[in-house]
């Protein structure tokens, strides 16, 4: 019974079309149908594409254009149908089912406007539908018929149902993207219309009644078809409008893209501009990116070249790492960013790729530059400390343990002072070469820096096994010579070794002691190995007590002058005397110099104390009678400060001593370095009246070279020397020889460390010029050395038993005021 009746409805609704219809007149509601939706959807996009007051004009023309489409074809088809008897419209309704239409369209477009999403467009479409479904049955109703009219509801209600959702969809197709979609818009609409017109007008049974008369104001279809036409010639004028409208948008849009292109393609970074994830053009820097053309690249999707990006979750200008595939499957690192640029009423996606090749090289080579020693290409400090802080917390865990090899080069300084630096860079290299070959897989090797490499051991060390190996490393850096482009060069290695967890139980204190530990086998005579001792960490601490003490004592006034009295060899009257410093440490009493001087050099503090001695010594000279001169002590690190001259200047001006009565001491140290600035050092010193003499004269090198060199006014004889005179004969041969050339050179001389009254005769007897030593008096302080000047000095001229005696009272000035010194 259903399918009959389904099988009627559908004949009546064939039989109405065919039958009471004319042909002519229907084409003309589908054209004035076809013209009104696309002028109306021209001119809506227009309004989309304008803003402020322009939009709102044309919006509430689209809409109204819209509503007099609707309206316009539902009674232009009306007009066609033909029932065989006289027809008329009622006039308010005509005019309400215009307004149901407007206001409908008008409240559809609204919530279509709110949102772009499908929901809310399917919804705008459904109320556009009730407007016209609206003006559809509202407008049935104003037709009139000299007779009786018989609605049949099976068709109404089924109408209204199936159009409404027709509605929606156009509307969504509307605002989608696709353009196949887009397409779908107008017919979707127009079917809706035509279900709703003929399924209406089928609905209606009419029953003619010649005893029916029309209302007075009812309107004669010759009336109301001039309205109809106007009205539809006003939707064709619209639509020309609409299509210059499209035409101007599209050249528009055709012009920005040419545009976007052309800017696109001097951009340096590749460029991607897309439209619903289709590729619309590609920049030339995408073509030598990619390897592919931009006719290959035109049409496809963006996943063909960045298939991992996904641009729904790529935030507009967020940058992202993403893999682009070229020509070949080659993939190219990229870092890409999103930006959308409005062009017309569409929307264009621009991707910027940029190449990150380069960026990842350099940063690659960043890494091993901060990671790795550039020159021999192990790893560095940095590098290194991480290692063993994370072998030190694995050996704890699995309770084995590892070694530190700390090597030191022995005489590498020598190899890139002589032969350069380009020679020492290729020795450098060749042991780290032969290191990584002695370790191989048994630890890591690395350069800390300068001429010091380190060697961790791990896995099953013990402390026999890394002995083993510090001592292979030894034999393989100090046998074997280095043959760097013909030269043989030899060196040798000191190396300190300590074990975890014995020897430090964190990274820090294991390189740390395995310093200590290769510092003292580098005192012990180097090319040794030597493992970490409790005791060295106890000196160390002495050696940083000792450094601050002395730090003090320069502020505090606990360093003190002292002089040694030297005696002229033919009067037997003192002439002079030399300054040494002492430290008077409240707790540890007076510290010897030998205790104190290398630490000072060690640490740089010998340049403040030196200039300390020189300026105490030179005030305190100016006290004593001006006949009596002064010898002071230059370091090697003092003598090669710049400003040297200046402050000997300074001491003297202070004080008001004159530079005749002050005598600077140099070792042979001093002249190894630069000869050339050490010579214009001497000779601006000796410019000023200031003396030089040259200390522990025979202990160094090439001393007679020196001799031939170097303007000095005094050689003094080490005390090396003089130890074994008169016993020892090649002692007392080489003392002679010495005061024999240097009387010939013209130079004065000293012999320094006289113990005894025979060494004391000797030097008289061999013609030195001055003598110096405990025989004559220990270093004293300012006071002590004044008295003991005059009473010397006030003695007759002294034999050798004299001279004993006097000695053996000088031990009492020590501890003796200067009243009791006057007396005796």
């Amino acid at each position: 019974m259903h399918n009959h009746l389904r099988h009627s409805l559908v004949a009546q609704i064939l039989d109405c079309i065919v039958d009471a219809h004319d042909r002519h007149t229907m084409l003309l509601a589908a054209l004035v149908c076809a013209v009104g939706i696309y002028a109306s959807i021209a001119i809506a996009r227009h309004a989309a594409r304008s803003s402020g007051a322009v939009r709102i004009r044309w919006g509430s023309t689209s809409v109204l254009s819209s509503g007099c489409t609707a309206w316009a074809t539902h009674f232009i088809v009306l007009l066609a149908y033909q029932p065989n008897m006289r027809v008329a419209f009622e006039p308010v309704l005509t005019a309400i089912s215009l307004t149901c239409a407007v206001v409908g369209i008008g409240g559809g477009v609204v919530v279509s406007l709110s949102s772009r999403r499908g929901p809310r467009q399917f919804a705008a479409g459904v109320i556009i539908g009730v407007g016209v479904a609206a003006l559809h049955y509202v407008g049935q109703s104003a037709y009139l018929v000299q007779g009786t009219i018989r609605w049949d509801l099976t068709l109404v209600i089924p109408s209204i149902i199936v159009s409404l959702p027709i509605f929606g969809f156009s509307m969504m197709a509307i605002a989608s993207r696709n353009r196949t979609w887009q397409t779908c818009a107008a017919p979707l609409m127009l079917l809706g219309i035509a279900i709703l017109h003929f399924c209406g007008m089928a609905a209606m049974t009419l029953q003619q009644d010649p005893s029916i008369e029309f209302p007075s104001d009812a309107v004669a279809p010759q009336t109301i078809t001039p309205i109809v036409a106007g009205i539809s010639l006003a939707l064709i004028a619209l639509a020309f409008l609409g299509w210059r409208f499209d035409l101007a948008a599209t050249a528009r849009i055709r012009q920005d893209r040419k545009r976007l292109r052309d800017l696109a393609d001097v951009a340096l970074e590749g460029l991607l501009i897309t439209q619903n994830n289709i590729i619309i053009a590609a920049n030339r820097s995408i073509e030598r990116l990619s390897g592919l053309k931009q006719d290959d690249l035109t049409g496809s999707e963006v996943s063909r070249l960045l298939p991992a990006l996904e641009l729904t979750t790529l935030l507009e200008n967020e940058e992202r790492e993403a893999n682009l595939i070229g020509v070949d499957g080659i993939i190219v690192p990229v870092r890409v960013l999103r930006s959308t640029v409005p062009l017309g009423h569409s929307v264009q996606t621009v991707i910027a790729v940029r190449d990150q090749r380069e960026r990842l090289r350099t940063e690659e080579k960043m890494r091993r530059l901060a990671f790795a020693d550039p020159l021999t290409g192990l790893p560095n400090r940095t590098k290194f400390t991480e290692l063993l802080e994370r072998h030190t917390c694995t050996e704890r865990r699995t309770d084995q343990g590892l070694a530190i090899l700390l090597i030191d080069l022995d005489s590498f300084k020598i190899v890139n002072d002589t032969l350069g630096h380009a020679v020492g860079d290729a020795v450098l290299q060749d042991v780290s070469i032969r290191l990584s070959t002695l370790v191989k897989d048994r630890g890591i090797v690395a350069r800390l820096g300068g001429d010091e490499f380190v060697v961790m051991l791990t896995g099953d060390v013990s402390d026999v096994s890394a002995f083993d190996i510090a001592s292979k490393v030894v034999e393989q850096l100090g046998a074997r010579p280095f043959d760097i482009d013909g030269r043989t060069i030899h060196i040798g290695a000191s190396v300190g070794l300590a074990l975890f967890p014995e020897d430090g139980g964190d990274p820090s204190s294991l390189l740390r002691n395995a310093d200590l530990a290769m510092y003292l086998a580098k005192s012990e005579g180097k090319g040794t190995v030597r493992r970490f001792e409790k005791i060295l960490h106890e000196r160390l601490q002495e050696r940083q007590s000792l450094e601050a003490g002395l730090r003090i004592a320069l502020s505090s006034g606990q360093l003190e002058v002292h002089y040694q009295p030297l005696v002229d060899a033919a009067s037997g009257r003192i002439t002079s005397a030399e300054a040494l410093v002492r430290w008077r440490h409240p707790s540890l009493g007076l510290i010897a110099p030998a205790t104190f001087i290398s630490l000072a050099e060690e640490t740089g503090l010998i340049v403040p104390l030196g200039t300390f001695v020189l300026k105490t010594a030179c005030a305190e000279a100016a006290t004593w009678p001006p006949e009596i001169g002064l010898a002071v002590n230059l370091s090697p690190a003092q003598f090669h400060d710049k400003s040297i001259v200046s402050i000997v200047a300074s001491a003297i001006e202070d004080a008001h001593l004159l530079p005749q009565r002050l005598e600077v001491e140099v070792t042979e140290g001093v002249l190894l370095a630069d000869t050339g600035a050490t010579l214009e050092t001497l000779n601006r010193l000796r410019s000023m009246g200031v003396r030089v003499s040259m200390d522990d004269f025979g202990t160094g090198y090439s001393s007679l070279s020196y001799l031939r060199r170097f303007p000095f006014d005094r050689l003094k004889i080490d005390r090396s020397f003089v130890r074994g005179i008169p016993s020892d004969a090649e002692s007392v041969a080489i003392a002679r020889a010495i005061i024999t050339m240097s009387t010939c050179l013209g130079l004065l001389v000293t012999v320094e460390g006289v113990e005894t009254a025979e060494q004391y005769a000797f030097a008289v007897s061999e013609g030195c010029t001055s003598i110096q030593g405990y025989y004559i008096s220990r270093p004293m302080r300012a006071e002590a050395f004044a008295a003991f000047l005059i009473a010397w000095n006030n003695q007759a001229p002294p034999n050798p038993s004299t001279g004993r005696k006097i000695a053996e009272k000088s031990i009492v000035l020590h501890h003796s005021d200067l009243r009791s010194v006057l007396n005796w």
